[in-house]
């Protein structure tokens, strides 16, 4: 169902001062204390900007009595009511006219329910910076060239999948030199999952020493690419110095052959000779744009831009650090879509800033899993079906 935006001559409005100000930063990592008053003050703003395009959210604020001028507390943010990411599965909220939408992403791969997000100009190019940024604060920018084994999607005409639209831009962090994905396309917007290609580029890449080799996607591809090294009695390869993996999606729905993150980094470094700490876990989704990326302990820290809740899963209330519950995110960075105030699907713990063994000083989360047993699928659910059964 599409609900339109209020009308406006396309590029007459731009961003809140106070937003676009907020999003400009580039220190990814600086405690919460330290830009409370202009989150919150760009959250305000960013509140009315959607309020006043949006009949849909005008809507609902007025239903949850939320007046947008009186956002001058963090609390006060925290009690926007949060639009689930299964609403978008269902309905195209724009607070943009059309004409300013410059990109959209769905969610899910081949079958379930999509998500479908629409971006504008400068959501989408705030989102990417603070990638870059990211990325360069976590040690995996690089100019000399890598080898890529990309476990998503092989990109066709006409694919908007924002799973291989994330792993195209990852490799931006080291130019591309040989890229493998291991979900071939096979037309008619078909893949299969390639376990011999997927072998074959690895043992290619660990005899090109001159160039380290970059594994993006998702990990259930990997596990089961080193699965079969194993049953085939293959000796361990060593992939060159200055390797790294990056993981994007998660297990979904092949959690029943899901292990735990410590024995599958175990395990890369036994088949391939990657160190634990360029293993770099990333948490996204395509109804939140903002990312997350692991530490080197693996933690999953807020960045600046952004707030991490968990919400009780019967009253959406966030409950106290170390408690599951519903994940949930707040971020200034969206205008085109009502989504600066999210709760998503899964359950997850949180954990204080200052918390972590790396110095982070952001807070950072732990995701447990995906609640409910809905026949809806992610980008990774509907990946892990092209996975054999056994």
């Amino acid at each position: 169902m599409r609900i339109d935006c209020s009308r406006t001559a396309a590029g007459d409005a731009k961003a809140p001062e106070s937003v676009a100000r907020f999003c400009a930063q580039t220190v990814p990592y600086l405690a919460d204390a330290q830009s409370e008053a202009q989150f919150v003050e760009a959250m305000r703003d960013v509140t009315i900007w959607h309020r006043d395009r949006s009949p849909w959210y005008r809507g609902l604020l007025s239903h949850s009595g939320v007046q947008a001028e009186r956002i001058n507390t963090m609390a006060d943010v925290v009690s926007l009511p949060p639009v689930h990411a299964n609403f978008f599965k269902q309905h195209e909220v724009l607070s943009v006219p059309e004409s300013d939408v410059v990109l959209n992403l769905t969610s899910s791969g081949t079958t379930g329910q999509k998500s479908q997000m629409f971006f504008d100009a400068f959501t989408i190019g705030n989102a990417r910076r603070m990638v870059d940024d990211v990325m360069r604060a976590r040690g995996v920018v690089s100019e000399a060239p890598a080898n890529y084994l990309v476990n998503a999607y092989e990109p066709t005409d006409g694919l908007r999948v924002g799973t291989s639209n994330t792993n195209q831009y990852l490799m931006r962090y080291a130019p591309p030199a040989k890229v493998f994905w291991s979900l071939r396309a096979l037309g008619q917007g078909q893949h299969e999952f390639d376990a011999f290609g997927a072998l074959a580029a690895l043992r290619d890449y660990s005899e090109d020493l001159d160039r380290p080799a970059r594994i993006i996607g998702f990990p259930a591809f990997l596990h089961f690419a080193l699965q079969r090294m194993q049953r085939m009695d293959m000796e361990p390869l060593q992939l060159p110095a200055d390797s790294c993996v990056i993981f994007g999606g998660g297990w979904k729905g092949h959690a029943d052959q899901a292990i735990s993150k410590e024995q599958l980094h175990h395990d890369i470094t036994h088949w391939l000779g990657i160190p634990s700490d360029r293993i770099v876990e990333t948490f996204g989704a395509v109804e939140h744009s903002i990312p997350y990326v692991g530490c080197t302990q693996h933690h999953l820290h807020a960045p600046l831009w952004s707030r991490v809740l968990v919400r009780n899963t019967r009253t959406l209330a966030p409950v106290p650090d170390g408690q599951p519950g519903f994940l949930s995110f707040l971020s200034p960075y969206i205008t085109s879509v009502p989504a600066h105030s999210v709760v998503m699907g899964d359950l997850a713990v949180r954990h204080a800033g200052n918390s972590c063994a790396c110095g982070n000083p952001m807070p950072w989360f732990e995701v447990l899993g995906r609640a409910g047993t809905s026949s809806n699928k992610s980008c990774a659910a509907a990946a892990a079906e092209l996975l054999p059964s056994s």
